[in-house]
Protein backbone atom coordinates (compact mmCIF):
# COMPACT_ATOMS: atom_id res chain seq x y z
CA UNK A 1 0.00 0.00 0.00
CA UNK A 2 1.26 3.48 -0.90
CA UNK A 3 1.71 5.63 2.17
CA UNK A 4 0.33 9.15 2.08
CA UNK A 5 2.81 11.92 2.92
CA UNK A 6 1.15 13.78 5.79
CA UNK A 7 4.07 16.04 6.58
CA UNK A 8 3.04 18.92 4.28
CA UNK A 9 0.52 21.39 5.60
CA UNK A 10 -2.86 21.30 3.93
CA UNK A 11 -3.99 24.34 1.98
CA UNK A 12 -5.24 26.93 4.46
CA UNK A 13 -8.04 29.41 4.20
CA UNK A 14 -6.79 32.95 3.62
CA UNK A 15 -5.46 34.50 6.80
CA UNK A 16 -6.93 37.86 7.86
CA UNK A 17 -3.59 39.52 7.00
CA UNK A 18 -3.52 38.14 3.45
CA UNK A 19 -4.06 40.44 0.47
CA UNK A 20 -7.59 40.04 -0.86
CA UNK A 21 -8.14 40.41 -4.62
CA UNK A 22 -11.74 41.43 -3.95
CA UNK A 23 -10.41 44.41 -1.98
CA UNK A 24 -7.80 45.42 -4.55
CA UNK A 25 -7.20 49.14 -5.04
CA UNK A 26 -7.68 48.50 -8.72
CA UNK A 27 -5.76 49.28 -11.88
CA UNK A 28 -4.42 52.52 -13.30
CA UNK A 29 -6.59 52.17 -16.42
CA UNK A 30 -10.22 51.10 -15.85
CA UNK A 31 -11.17 47.93 -17.68
CA UNK A 32 -14.61 46.99 -18.94
CA UNK A 33 -16.08 43.73 -17.74
CA UNK A 34 -15.94 42.29 -21.26
CA UNK A 35 -12.15 42.27 -21.05
CA UNK A 36 -12.27 39.55 -18.39
CA UNK A 37 -11.37 36.22 -19.96
CA UNK A 38 -12.22 33.24 -17.80
CA UNK A 39 -13.07 32.88 -14.10
CA UNK A 40 -9.99 34.57 -12.62
CA UNK A 41 -9.63 37.11 -9.87
CA UNK A 42 -7.48 40.24 -10.15
CA UNK A 43 -4.25 38.70 -8.85
CA UNK A 44 -4.62 35.59 -11.00
CA UNK A 45 -5.00 37.83 -14.03
CA UNK A 46 -1.86 39.75 -13.04
CA UNK A 47 0.13 36.54 -12.79
CA UNK A 48 -1.12 35.38 -16.18
CA UNK A 49 -0.37 38.73 -17.83
CA UNK A 50 3.19 38.49 -16.56
CA UNK A 51 3.64 34.91 -17.78
CA UNK A 52 2.33 35.82 -21.26
CA UNK A 53 4.41 39.00 -21.56
CA UNK A 54 7.37 39.54 -23.87
CA UNK A 55 9.37 40.84 -20.90
CA UNK A 56 8.96 37.51 -19.10
CA UNK A 57 9.89 35.45 -22.17
CA UNK A 58 13.13 37.41 -22.58
CA UNK A 59 14.30 36.18 -19.18
CA UNK A 60 15.22 32.83 -20.72
CA UNK A 61 18.26 34.46 -22.36
CA UNK A 62 19.29 36.86 -19.59
CA UNK A 63 22.15 36.28 -17.18
CA UNK A 64 21.58 34.95 -13.69
CA UNK A 65 25.17 34.28 -12.58
CA UNK A 66 26.99 33.02 -15.66
CA UNK A 67 26.97 35.27 -18.72
CA UNK A 68 25.46 33.62 -21.80
CA UNK A 69 26.27 30.18 -20.39
CA UNK A 70 27.29 27.57 -22.94
CA UNK A 71 25.93 24.77 -20.75
CA UNK A 72 22.23 23.88 -20.78
CA UNK A 73 22.16 23.11 -17.06
CA UNK A 74 23.03 26.55 -15.69
CA UNK A 75 20.31 28.84 -14.42
CA UNK A 76 19.17 31.96 -16.24
CA UNK A 77 16.79 34.70 -15.10
CA UNK A 78 13.77 32.70 -16.25
CA UNK A 79 14.56 29.47 -14.43
CA UNK A 80 15.63 31.44 -11.37
CA UNK A 81 12.28 33.28 -11.36
CA UNK A 82 10.39 29.99 -11.61
CA UNK A 83 12.35 28.60 -8.67
CA UNK A 84 11.66 31.74 -6.64
CA UNK A 85 7.95 31.36 -7.42
CA UNK A 86 7.93 27.75 -6.19
CA UNK A 87 9.59 28.73 -2.92
CA UNK A 88 7.36 31.77 -2.55
CA UNK A 89 4.15 29.79 -3.02
CA UNK A 90 5.26 27.24 -0.44
CA UNK A 91 5.82 29.94 2.18
CA UNK A 92 2.64 31.82 1.23
CA UNK A 93 0.53 28.69 1.53
CA UNK A 94 1.89 27.86 4.98
CA UNK A 95 1.18 31.41 6.18
CA UNK A 96 -2.30 31.61 4.65
CA UNK A 97 -1.32 34.37 2.22
CA UNK A 98 -2.53 34.97 -1.32
CA UNK A 99 -0.51 32.53 -3.42
CA UNK A 100 -1.39 34.12 -6.77
CA UNK A 101 -0.14 37.58 -5.78
CA UNK A 102 2.99 36.00 -4.29
CA UNK A 103 3.62 34.06 -7.48
CA UNK A 104 3.07 37.13 -9.67
CA UNK A 105 5.63 39.09 -7.65
CA UNK A 106 8.16 36.25 -7.73
CA UNK A 107 7.82 35.76 -11.48
CA UNK A 108 8.17 39.46 -12.30
CA UNK A 109 10.77 40.59 -9.77
CA UNK A 110 13.73 40.36 -12.21
CA UNK A 111 12.05 41.63 -15.38
CA UNK A 112 13.88 44.97 -15.13
CA UNK A 113 17.36 43.46 -15.32
CA UNK A 114 19.29 44.41 -18.49
CA UNK A 115 21.43 41.90 -20.39
CA UNK A 116 24.44 40.49 -18.52
CA UNK A 117 23.00 41.07 -15.06
CA UNK A 118 24.86 43.43 -12.77
CA UNK A 119 27.60 44.08 -15.34
CA UNK A 120 24.98 45.41 -17.76
CA UNK A 121 23.31 47.40 -15.00
CA UNK A 122 26.60 49.05 -14.04
CA UNK A 123 27.21 50.01 -17.67
CA UNK A 124 23.76 51.61 -18.00
CA UNK A 125 24.17 53.37 -14.66
CA UNK A 126 27.36 54.98 -15.94
CA UNK A 127 25.82 55.78 -19.33
CA UNK A 128 22.96 57.62 -17.66
CA UNK A 129 25.08 59.70 -15.29
CA UNK A 130 23.57 63.16 -15.54
CA UNK A 131 20.31 61.68 -16.82
CA UNK A 132 19.06 60.02 -13.62
CA UNK A 133 21.04 56.80 -13.64
CA UNK A 134 19.66 53.28 -13.99
CA UNK A 135 18.11 50.93 -11.44
CA UNK A 136 16.80 47.49 -12.39
CA UNK A 137 13.97 47.62 -9.83
CA UNK A 138 12.68 50.92 -11.17
CA UNK A 139 13.09 49.53 -14.66
CA UNK A 140 10.83 46.60 -13.75
CA UNK A 141 8.00 49.07 -13.10
CA UNK A 142 8.86 50.99 -16.27
CA UNK A 143 8.82 47.82 -18.38
CA UNK A 144 5.48 46.61 -16.99
CA UNK A 145 3.72 49.99 -16.92
CA UNK A 146 4.98 51.55 -20.16
CA UNK A 147 7.18 49.52 -22.46
CA UNK A 148 5.54 46.09 -22.68
CA UNK A 149 2.18 47.12 -24.16
CA UNK A 150 0.22 44.26 -25.77
CA UNK A 151 -3.23 45.78 -25.16
CA UNK A 152 -4.99 48.15 -27.59
CA UNK A 153 -6.53 50.57 -25.07
CA UNK A 154 -3.77 51.29 -22.56
CA UNK A 155 -0.02 51.23 -22.15
CA UNK A 156 1.70 48.55 -20.12
CA UNK A 157 0.14 45.41 -18.65
CA UNK A 158 -2.20 47.44 -16.42
CA UNK A 159 -1.43 45.37 -13.33
CA UNK A 160 -3.18 45.91 -10.02
CA UNK A 161 -1.94 48.38 -7.43
CA UNK A 162 -0.95 45.53 -5.11
CA UNK A 163 1.28 43.88 -7.70
CA UNK A 164 2.98 47.14 -8.68
CA UNK A 165 3.40 48.12 -5.03
CA UNK A 166 4.96 44.77 -4.21
CA UNK A 167 7.39 44.98 -7.12
CA UNK A 168 8.36 48.54 -6.22
CA UNK A 169 9.24 47.89 -2.58
CA UNK A 170 9.50 44.14 -1.95
CA UNK A 171 12.82 44.89 -0.25
CA UNK A 172 11.25 47.46 2.04
CA UNK A 173 10.17 51.11 2.08
CA UNK A 174 11.83 53.52 -0.35
CA UNK A 175 12.49 57.09 0.75
CA UNK A 176 14.60 58.29 -2.17
CA UNK A 177 13.31 56.63 -5.36
CA UNK A 178 15.18 56.94 -8.63
CA UNK A 179 13.58 58.66 -11.58
CA UNK A 180 11.94 55.54 -13.06
CA UNK A 181 10.33 54.49 -9.80
CA UNK A 182 9.39 58.08 -8.97
CA UNK A 183 7.63 58.34 -12.34
CA UNK A 184 5.71 55.12 -11.68
CA UNK A 185 4.72 56.41 -8.24
CA UNK A 186 3.58 59.74 -9.70
CA UNK A 187 1.34 57.94 -12.20
CA UNK A 188 -0.14 55.49 -9.66
CA UNK A 189 0.86 56.40 -6.05
CA UNK A 190 2.36 53.32 -4.40
CA UNK A 191 2.94 54.55 -0.82
CA UNK A 192 6.66 54.00 -1.21
CA UNK A 193 7.58 54.94 2.35
CA UNK A 194 5.34 52.29 3.94
CA UNK A 195 6.04 48.58 4.27
CA UNK A 196 4.61 46.34 1.54
CA UNK A 197 2.26 43.38 1.84
CA UNK A 198 3.30 40.09 3.38
CA UNK A 199 3.16 38.60 -0.12
CA UNK A 200 5.81 41.07 -1.29
CA UNK A 201 7.96 40.34 1.75
CA UNK A 202 7.70 36.62 1.00
CA UNK A 203 8.76 37.21 -2.62
CA UNK A 204 11.88 39.05 -1.42
CA UNK A 205 13.04 36.32 0.94
CA UNK A 206 12.15 33.57 -1.55
CA UNK A 207 14.55 35.30 -3.96
CA UNK A 208 17.30 35.17 -1.34
CA UNK A 209 16.67 31.51 -0.56
CA UNK A 210 16.69 30.57 -4.22
CA UNK A 211 19.92 32.24 -5.26
CA UNK A 212 21.75 31.52 -2.00
CA UNK A 213 21.42 27.82 -2.70
CA UNK A 214 21.09 27.46 -6.46
CA UNK A 215 24.19 29.58 -7.06
CA UNK A 216 26.15 27.04 -5.01
CA UNK A 217 24.83 24.34 -7.33
CA UNK A 218 25.82 26.29 -10.44
CA UNK A 219 29.20 27.26 -8.99
CA UNK A 220 30.01 23.61 -8.28
CA UNK A 221 28.83 22.57 -11.74
CA UNK A 222 31.03 25.22 -13.36
CA UNK A 223 34.07 24.14 -11.38
CA UNK A 224 34.48 27.55 -9.76
CA UNK A 225 33.61 26.15 -6.34
CA UNK A 226 34.43 22.86 -4.64
CA UNK A 227 32.65 20.97 -1.89
CA UNK A 228 35.73 21.42 0.27
CA UNK A 229 35.57 25.21 -0.20
CA UNK A 230 31.94 25.59 0.80
CA UNK A 231 32.55 23.69 4.02
CA UNK A 232 34.03 26.98 5.26
CA UNK A 233 30.46 28.24 5.64
CA UNK A 234 29.04 26.94 8.96
CA UNK A 235 25.42 26.66 7.80
CA UNK A 236 26.54 24.64 4.76
CA UNK A 237 28.89 22.45 6.76
CA UNK A 238 26.07 21.62 9.19
CA UNK A 239 23.77 20.76 6.31
CA UNK A 240 26.43 18.62 4.63
CA UNK A 241 27.08 16.66 7.82
CA UNK A 242 23.38 15.98 8.26
CA UNK A 243 22.98 15.00 4.61
CA UNK A 244 25.90 12.58 4.76
CA UNK A 245 24.60 11.06 8.00
CA UNK A 246 21.19 10.41 6.43
CA UNK A 247 22.79 8.88 3.35
CA UNK A 248 25.81 7.04 4.75
CA UNK A 249 25.63 4.38 2.03
CA UNK A 250 25.64 6.91 -0.84
CA UNK A 251 28.77 8.26 -2.52
CA UNK A 252 29.36 11.92 -1.50
CA UNK A 253 29.48 12.98 -5.17
CA UNK A 254 25.78 12.15 -5.42
CA UNK A 255 24.78 14.18 -2.36
CA UNK A 256 25.27 17.74 -3.61
CA UNK A 257 21.72 17.97 -4.93
CA UNK A 258 20.39 16.62 -1.67
CA UNK A 259 22.41 19.23 0.23
CA UNK A 260 20.87 22.03 -1.85
CA UNK A 261 17.35 20.69 -1.38
CA UNK A 262 17.76 20.24 2.36
CA UNK A 263 19.19 23.75 2.76
CA UNK A 264 16.23 25.27 0.94
CA UNK A 265 13.92 23.28 3.20
CA UNK A 266 15.71 24.43 6.35
CA UNK A 267 15.53 28.06 5.30
CA UNK A 268 11.87 27.83 4.28
CA UNK A 269 10.87 26.18 7.55
CA UNK A 270 12.86 28.78 9.50
CA UNK A 271 11.11 31.66 7.69
CA UNK A 272 7.67 30.17 8.31
CA UNK A 273 8.27 29.63 12.02
CA UNK A 274 9.90 33.03 12.54
CA UNK A 275 7.20 34.88 10.60
CA UNK A 276 4.41 33.17 12.52
CA UNK A 277 6.07 34.24 15.76
CA UNK A 278 6.44 37.85 14.56
CA UNK A 279 2.81 38.01 13.43
CA UNK A 280 1.67 36.83 16.84
CA UNK A 281 3.99 39.19 18.72
CA UNK A 282 2.88 42.19 16.64
CA UNK A 283 -0.79 41.19 16.99
CA UNK A 284 -1.39 41.52 13.28
CA UNK A 285 -5.08 41.19 12.48
CA UNK A 286 -5.51 42.72 9.04
CA UNK A 287 -3.58 43.38 5.81
CA UNK A 288 -3.60 47.08 6.76
CA UNK A 289 -1.80 46.27 10.03
CA UNK A 290 1.06 44.77 8.03
CA UNK A 291 2.03 48.07 6.38
CA UNK A 292 2.49 49.78 9.74
CA UNK A 293 4.30 46.93 11.47
CA UNK A 294 7.68 46.85 9.74
CA UNK A 295 9.57 43.72 8.65
CA UNK A 296 7.47 40.68 9.46
CA UNK A 297 8.78 38.02 7.06
CA UNK A 298 12.33 36.98 7.80
CA UNK A 299 14.87 34.51 9.13
CA UNK A 300 15.46 33.80 12.79
CA UNK A 301 18.52 35.54 14.24
CA UNK A 302 20.59 32.35 14.00
CA UNK A 303 19.62 31.62 10.40
CA UNK A 304 20.08 35.25 9.42
CA UNK A 305 23.69 35.18 10.57
CA UNK A 306 24.27 31.90 8.77
CA UNK A 307 22.74 33.22 5.56
CA UNK A 308 24.83 36.39 5.68
CA UNK A 309 27.99 34.32 6.09
CA UNK A 310 26.95 32.31 3.04
CA UNK A 311 26.47 35.49 1.02
CA UNK A 312 29.90 36.79 2.02
CA UNK A 313 31.45 33.52 0.91
CA UNK A 314 29.64 33.57 -2.44
CA UNK A 315 30.74 37.12 -3.23
CA UNK A 316 34.36 36.35 -2.37
CA UNK A 317 34.57 32.99 -4.13
CA UNK A 318 32.00 32.97 -6.96
CA UNK A 319 30.60 36.36 -7.90
CA UNK A 320 34.06 37.96 -7.75
CA UNK A 321 35.93 34.96 -9.13
CA UNK A 322 38.57 36.08 -11.70
CA UNK A 323 36.76 34.27 -14.52
CA UNK A 324 33.51 35.96 -13.57
CA UNK A 325 35.15 39.38 -13.41
CA UNK A 326 36.75 38.86 -16.83
CA UNK A 327 33.37 38.00 -18.34
CA UNK A 328 31.70 40.93 -16.55
CA UNK A 329 34.27 43.34 -17.97
CA UNK A 330 33.55 42.11 -21.50
CA UNK A 331 29.80 42.38 -20.90
CA UNK A 332 30.17 45.91 -19.55
CA UNK A 333 31.98 46.83 -22.75
CA UNK A 334 29.18 45.44 -24.92
CA UNK A 335 26.46 47.44 -23.15
CA UNK A 336 28.53 50.63 -22.95
CA UNK A 337 29.49 50.26 -26.60
CA UNK A 338 25.87 49.85 -27.69
CA UNK A 339 24.79 52.93 -25.77
CA UNK A 340 27.59 55.00 -27.27
CA UNK A 341 26.82 53.79 -30.78
CA UNK A 342 23.09 54.54 -30.55
CA UNK A 343 23.72 57.86 -28.85
CA UNK A 344 26.07 58.87 -31.63
CA UNK A 345 23.99 57.53 -34.52
CA UNK A 346 20.31 56.80 -33.73
CA UNK A 347 19.90 55.48 -37.28
CA UNK A 348 21.54 52.28 -36.02
CA UNK A 349 18.45 51.56 -33.89
CA UNK A 350 15.52 49.57 -35.28
CA UNK A 351 12.87 51.69 -36.99
CA UNK A 352 10.20 51.64 -34.28
CA UNK A 353 12.66 52.63 -31.56
CA UNK A 354 14.33 55.19 -33.78
CA UNK A 355 11.02 56.77 -34.76
CA UNK A 356 10.03 57.25 -31.12
CA UNK A 357 13.38 58.69 -30.03
CA UNK A 358 12.79 61.93 -28.06
CA UNK A 359 14.68 65.01 -29.17
CA UNK A 360 15.44 66.33 -25.66
CA UNK A 361 17.43 65.09 -22.69
CA UNK A 362 17.11 63.25 -20.38
CA UNK A 363 14.31 61.47 -22.24
CA UNK A 364 16.53 60.79 -25.24
CA UNK A 365 19.20 58.88 -23.31
CA UNK A 366 16.60 57.10 -21.21
CA UNK A 367 14.86 55.89 -24.37
CA UNK A 368 18.12 54.41 -25.66
CA UNK A 369 18.63 52.73 -22.29
CA UNK A 370 15.09 51.31 -22.48
CA UNK A 371 15.97 49.61 -25.75
CA UNK A 372 19.22 48.17 -24.46
CA UNK A 373 17.75 47.09 -21.10
CA UNK A 374 15.17 44.94 -22.86
CA UNK A 375 17.78 43.00 -24.81
CA UNK A 376 18.76 39.43 -24.08
CA UNK A 377 22.46 38.61 -23.71
CA UNK A 378 22.80 37.09 -27.15
CA UNK A 379 20.77 39.81 -28.88
CA UNK A 380 23.03 42.43 -27.30
CA UNK A 381 26.11 40.67 -28.65
CA UNK A 382 24.53 40.45 -32.11
CA UNK A 383 23.58 44.14 -32.13
CA UNK A 384 27.04 45.10 -30.89
CA UNK A 385 28.70 43.26 -33.75
CA UNK A 386 26.37 45.00 -36.21
CA UNK A 387 26.64 48.50 -34.73
CA UNK A 388 30.17 48.58 -33.33
CA UNK A 389 32.25 45.68 -34.59
CA UNK A 390 33.91 42.48 -33.43
CA UNK A 391 33.93 41.74 -29.73
CA UNK A 392 36.43 39.54 -27.91
CA UNK A 393 34.54 37.45 -25.36
CA UNK A 394 36.11 35.15 -22.76
CA UNK A 395 36.08 31.43 -23.46
CA UNK A 396 32.74 29.86 -22.62
CA UNK A 397 30.98 33.25 -22.63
Amino acid sequence: MVKRDTRAKETRLPAPWASDPAQSRGRLHPEDSDTVRGPRDAFQRDRDRIVHSISFRRLRHKTQVFLSPDGDHFRVRLTHSLEVAQIGRTIARALGLNEDLTEALCLAHDIGHPPFGHAGEDALEQALVGHGGFDHNGNTLRALMLIDSPYPRWTGLNLTWETLEGLAKHNGPIHAPGWALAAADAAFPLELTRWPSLEAQVAAIADDIAYDNHDIDDGLRAGLLSVEQIMAVPVVAEGWAATCARNADVAPARLVGELIRSQIGRMVNDVIAETEARLAAARIETAADVRAAGQLVGFSAEMREGERALKRFMYANLYHHPRQLEAAQAAHGVVAGLFGAYRGDPALMPGDWRDRLPSQEPERSRHIADFIAGMTDRYAVTRYREAVGPVDLPEGF
